[in-house]
């Protein structure tokens, strides 16, 4: 008897919580079109711990709420899109624990996809901490989404991740990367199962809008105004640069979206700071639309190096002016937006795009990511497994 076929991601974000542009959510949501898929939440990498985590005790509650969900069809109209926030704990240092936590998560992923009729499921990875589970399920396929190096995330435990990242580089079908810097220095645990999946963007979502649909909270902050759209992370968005961009650019207007997991004191002590929060994803493009220039302020470090940030083509889809620290896949676009060798370059760079508004045009930008549709993405990935 055939068995029927379907799609089990184990993400690493969450759905309840986390930005929905992430890879693995807009691919997911668009193989869900032709084929059953079951999203995983998160299963995490680390224990948040009051005193070592930042916002341990917000980070252990949210996680709580999105459990306490089980398995949900969260999309109207797309009925076969489903998630499932398993009961997990996340503690790879003890054996015991490590081991029962796997056991209960297999078991969940398995009456979960049975429940939804996949039997024969190909396993799209991104988490690292997903193989422990993955290793003893039945599957036609596995691929390792290499859309970020996490064991360069910090707060972890190094050597483990490692050792997972490792195990998924060795075994995975197809492993995909998006970044070329990542994919080179992979190359030996790959070989020729390393494919370059490059982001995709939702062009017509991310479509510049009129001034008339600028939402209400961001009408009344003048311009110039540079912004900057997503989570505000320790471990990749430089903070201290934010704060410096801001002083020593008085007469534009800071505008910041998103979530944040570290103190934002410094920030929004400042008159033209304004940090507006979390908002839906569905309402980011009316208030990118009203930015000047929008900004990339990464940390420097070893898992920015290994980045490709979705938000790069989003920003170029809007037809936005950018300005960007350093990191190897940004120089793909460098001649539709501007690349700073270090803060003072920052500065100077973003002075220089509310002056000129350059490089290139609003055409220009949006035409460099005009054939970067997650579609096409997920036709790739929907190929390499064997669904098409």
């Amino acid at each position: 008897m055939t068995r029927r076929p379907g799609v089990i991601c184990f993400a690493a974000q969450d759905w309840w919580y986390h930005n929905r542009a992430h890879s693995e959510v807009q691919l997911m949501l668009r193989i869900a079109r032709t084929q059953p898929v079951l999203l995983v939440n998160s299963i995490g990498m680390r224990t948040p711990r009051p005193g070592r985590t930042s916002q341990a005790g917000r980070r252990i509650v949210r996680k709580v709420g999105s459990i306490a969900r089980g398995l949900r069809r969260p999309v109207d109209g797309l009925p076969n899109f489903h998630v499932l926030s398993p009961v997990t704990v996340p503690m790879l240092g003890n054996d015991l624990v490590r081991a029962a936590n796997t056991a209960s998560v297999r078991t969940q992923v398995e009456l979960a996809a049975r429940s939804i009729g996949i039997e024969d499921p190909a396993i799209f990875v991104t988490i690292p901490t997903a193989w422990d589970v993955i290793q003893g399920m039945h599957r036609r396929t596995l691929l390792y989404n290499r859309a970020d190096k996490h064991s360069a995330f910090g707060d972890i435990d190094r050597p483990a991740i490692e050792a997972l990242e490792r195990d998924l580089l060795r075994t995975s079908d197809h492993v995909l990367y998006v970044s070329h810097a990542l994919l080179d220095a992979e190359r030996a645990l790959t070989g020729d199962r390393a494919v370059f999946l490059d982001h995709g963007v939702d062009l017509e979502h991310f479509r510049p809008r009129p001034p008339t649909e600028e939402p209400d909270d961001l009408a009344p902050i003048p311009h110039p105004r540079i912004g900057f759209f997503g989570g505000i992370n320790d471990y990749t968005v430089d903070v201290p640069l934010l704060e410096r961009t801001a002083r020593e650019i008085p007469d534009a207007q800071l505008v910041l979206i998103g979530d944040s997991t570290v103190p934002m004191n410094g920030l929004e002590s400042l008159p033209n700071v304004h940090w507006l929060g979390f908002r839906p994803y569905e309402r980011i493009p009316a208030y990118a639309s009203g930015f000047d220039v929008a900004l990339m302020p990464w940390c420097d470090s070893e898992w920015i190096a290994a980045c490709n940030p979705v938000k790069m083509k989003e920003y170029l889809a809007l037809g936005l002016p950018v300005v960007s620290t350093e990191f190897p896949e940004v120089h793909r676009y460098d001649k539709v937006l501007t690349v700073a060798r270090d803060a003072d370059d920052f500065v100077s760079a973003v002075r220089g795009r509310l002056a000129d508004r350059g490089p290139g045009t609003p055409a220009d930008r949006r035409a460099a990511v005009a054939g970067d549709a997650w579609d096409r993405r997920a036709d790739e990935v929907l190929s390499l497994m064997r669904l098409r």
